[in-house]
């Protein structure tokens, strides 16, 4: 049988019978078959593969051409983009010098008008200012201090910090008294008469709150306690004492209790107080020079009213307080005396530093850790190292709001 084979082919078969044992029964011709038939597959396998490889080189050259022109499409449009991009750029720039060139002639022809412009604005809005001001302060009261006269000790205790009142706001005789600077117990009196002689019958009525206070600052006014809560640095309580409620609490803004208000009240950082105008805070600002900001507050709402800084410092002070709307610092310059009022603050600008005579309280051993006015008594309590004392005082009529 001949078969003409690829000279690939052939040389594959002669190599394979050249190892093959020499035929020895009928079946080797059918396993030499068998074996040509396996090699023609694998050689249609390899043209296949052959052919496949041929046409995917050809495929990735094509590939390859459309890659190069699209690259020299893209390099062509970048570099349009480029230059249009240059050309908008120097087209901004000079179109900004033009504007710059403008504004410079505007502002060269006007420069006048702004600041005239700002001064009168500047002007209404002081004018407007004093306008809510004498509003605000608007009262009957025009009193000024003149001089302390005497004192009397109502009581003396053991402790050296804590302050005693009246309900300023209204006619009760009662008096409340707080024993340290940080406490929730108020005792409360049926009159004076009970609290110096600290009879038995009637006995004190004993008024747990339900938080505590802070500092010497507290006040009454009008059935209603308003102290500085503690633990926080900021945050004025209003208590009912009839209902013994929380009735309100505000965040008193401006600074208020990053540092003490007074040198010598070291435990006090918001002073409040009241007089013929209502409620008041005295607290520190919010900057480190150390001066005393005074804040209205409407009783009612405990919204701030209005704000000023003052010139007085709370270096050496001990204690402050306010008569019609004025404030007066008193001061220690040595912690034994003498306590005088050097530094007073009048919103209305009404008082004058000629006006005021020399202002010192009667010669005390300590510090006062609170001085506060009663605007229906007229006179002053005070605590100092455990002392409640009453001074008396002198006033007279200062010169009216122009």
């Amino acid at each position: 049988m001949t078969v003409a084979l690829p000279e690939t082919s052939a040389v594959l078969v002669m190599f394979l019978l050249a190892f093959l044992p020499p035929p020895r029964h009928a079946q080797d011709p059918a396993m030499v078959h068998y074996i040509y038939q396996r090699f023609q597959v694998l050689e249609q396998g390899l043209v296949k593969c052959t052919q496949a490889t041929r046409a995917y080189i050809e495929d990735f050259r094509e590939f390859s051409r459309n890659i190069s022109v699209l690259l020299g499409r893209c390099q062509t449009h970048t570099s349009e983009y480029k230059s249009a991009v240059h050309n908008l750029a120097l087209r901004v720039e000079r179109a900004q010098r033009e504007i710059d060139y403008l504004e410079y002639l505007r502002a060269a022809d006007l420069c006048v008008e702004p600041e005239e412009k700002t001064l009168a604005e500047t002007m209404l809005q002081e004018a407007e200012e004093d306008k809510k001001i004498r509003a605000l302060l608007n009262a009957s009261c025009d009193n000024m201090l003149m001089g302390i006269k005497s004192l009397k000790i109502v009581k003396k205790t053991m402790d050296p910090e804590g302050s005693w009142m009246k309900d300023t706001g209204s006619n009760s005789a009662k008096v409340y008294f707080f024993i340290g600077s940080r406490n929730n117990t108020v005792w409360e009196f049926v009159n004076m008469r009970a609290f110096m002689e600290d009879s038995t019958k009637p006995a004190p009525r004993k008024l747990m709150l339900p938080l505590s206070w802070q500092g010497s600052g507290q006040v009454i006014y009008k059935g209603f306690l308003f102290f500085h809560n503690q633990g926080t640095a900021n945050e004025i309580i209003k208590y009912n004492l009839q209902k013994k409620t929380v009735e309100d609490r505000m965040l008193l803004p401006g600074g208020a209790g990053r540092a003490p208000v007074y040198a010598h009240s070291p435990s006090t950082y918001i002073d409040l107080a009241v007089d013929e105008h209502g409620l008041w805070a005295i607290h520190s600002g919010p900057g480190v020079q150390g001066y005393l900001v005074l804040t209205k507050i409407d009783p009612g709402t405990l919204g701030v009213e209005h704000a000023w800084d003052t010139p007085c410092r709370s270096r050496d002070a001990e204690a402050a307080f306010l008569l019609c709307g004025v404030l007066y610092v008193v001061y220690n310059s040595g912690g034994q005396g003498p306590h005088r009022v050097t530094c007073v603050y009048d919103p209305l600008g009404t008082i004058r530093d000629e006006d005021l005579p020399n202002l010192f309280f009667p010669r005390r051993p300590r510090s006062h850790s609170m001085i506060h006015y009663n605007s229906r008594d007229k006179q002053l309590y005070a605590w100092n190292e455990g002392n409640q004392i009453i001074y008396k005082l002198q006033t007279r009529r200062r010169l009216p709001q122009q």
